[in-house]
């Protein structure tokens, strides 16, 4: 016999619904450190990837650290030269008349230069017809283009030139058979050192070599030459003691005004028969043309750069896709979408971070390499280091986004099921 029990009230019979839901566990903050621990592991688990990555990245740094470096060093280098020649000097040479024929300067031009208050030294050459070789057995047509010019004795002030063997024309020497040679006149001769017992064949008689020029980047062209005295010129060599080139040092602060007044000082009545340059500005211009080199060679490294992420946004998509089945069990075990939307990106930020700090110690290696091979002192900008690392960090974090996004959005079972 089976006993029969009451029947609970309605409102007894589930006494547990009207009980509040229990509160869902908070997921626990990941730390930085632990951050950068599963980022880590997650580079660690396909090496050759992520280093083939990590090197696009690193070429595209290195390129336009290399550039900048490059460009730096040889802007510092071009800097120091400038300021060890002096970028004061000025050049008059005769230009052309109105009807076609070759002007020439006038005997007193460097008297009336010199006469100008702003003007600190001025000294001038004259090109001979005369011939130089070796000895009296040289063929004549093999003369070596070498240049035989008169020069007065100051004109080693005015030009910032140097001796490297011997000593420079003076009062004593200048009215007398002595040569002094241009570095490259005397290498083409095989000469190496100046004496009374060195000579040449100049103007069909002997000339003793009493000194050697040390080479002159502001002026290369009298590297070619050979100074003879302005007096020994006039009697042997038939110069006819019209200067070629009238060489001036005016003051720093005067530079633009002396060259504005040389060529009507020169020649008042015809100043536009007169041509006037600034050597230094041809060093500038050369240095100008190698910016705009490293202008297509920084765009170059921009290219590299933008290849080199797009190639770690190419190894995080495939590590999402390679990962469902993690994804989807971490989510499973209490992840939340913001922490596996950081671990990726996290992934992401570290794999470009290696290729740049990788790529800035390249770049400061070919920096180095290049500078002592052409013998500049090295130097990298800090901003370019600090630029470089910045770009790697906001390349990756680009490319890193939406692989981060797609797997934070994956679903816990669509994610365990391609497992």
């Amino acid at each position: 016999m089976s006993t029969a029990y009451p029947a609970l009230p309605a409102e007894r019979q589930r006494p547990w619904a009207d009980l509040p839901p229990p509160p869902r566990p908070k997921a626990a903050r990941l730390s930085l450190s632990d951050v950068a621990r599963v980022g880590g592991w997650g580079l660690r688990s396909r090496p050759m990837r992520v280093f083939l990555s990590a090197l696009g990245i690193a070429i595209g740094i290195a390129a336009m650290i290399g550039v900048v470096g490059i460009s730096t060093s040889s802007t510092n280098d071009l800097n120091k030269q400038l300021e060890a020649l002096g970028t004061n000097l000025l050049t008059v040479a005769p230009g052309t008349t109105m009807t076609g024929d070759n002007a020439h300067l006038s005997e007193d031009a460097v008297a009336m230069i010199a006469n100008r208050p702003e003007v600190l030294s001025a000294s001038a050459t004259g090109t001979t017809d005369a011939k130089l070789y070796r000895n009296d057995r040289v063929p004549a047509v093999e003369s070596g283009g070498l240049t035989v010019s008169a020069a007065r004795t100051d004109l080693l002030r005015s030009i910032g030139g140097k001796i490297v063997d011997g000593r420079w024309l003076n009062n004593a020497n200048s009215r007398y058979p002595a040569v002094v040679l241009g570095a490259e006149t005397a290498r083409s001769l095989g000469i190496h050192r100046a004496g009374t017992d060195v000579q040449v064949w100049l103007g069909n008689r002997w000339f003793t070599v009493v000194g050697l020029l040390a080479p002159n980047e502001l002026l290369p062209a009298l590297d070619t030459q050979a100074f003879v005295g302005w007096t020994v010129a006039e009697k042997e060599l038939s110069f006819d003691g019209y200067p070629t080139t009238v060489y001036t040092r005016a003051k720093d602060a005067e530079v633009e005004t002396v060259h504005s007044v040389l060529g009507p000082t020169v020649s008042p009545e015809d100043p536009n028969e007169v041509n006037v340059s600034r050597p230094s500005d041809a060093l500038a211009a050369k240095h100008a043309a190698d910016k705009s080199l490293s202008g297509l060679l920084l765009g170059l490294g921009g290219v590299a750069l933008l290849v080199g992420g797009v190639g770690v946004a190419n190894t995080m998509v495939i590590s999402v896709l390679e990962r469902r089945s993690e994804i989807g069990l971490r989510r499973s075990l209490g992840a939340t979408r913001g922490q596996i939307r950081v671990q990726f990106l996290a992934e992401a930020l570290l794999l470009s971070g290696l290729g740049g700090l990788g790529g800035v110690l390249l770049g400061i290696g070919v920096t180095d390499g290049y500078a002592a091979y052409q013998g500049w002192a090295a130097l990298v900008p800090l901003w370019a280091m600090a630029g470089g690392l910045a770009a790697t960090l906001a390349i990756g974090g680009l490319a890193g986004f939406y692989p981060a996004v797609r797997a934070a959005r994956l679903p816990p079972t669509e994610a365990l099921a391609t497992n």
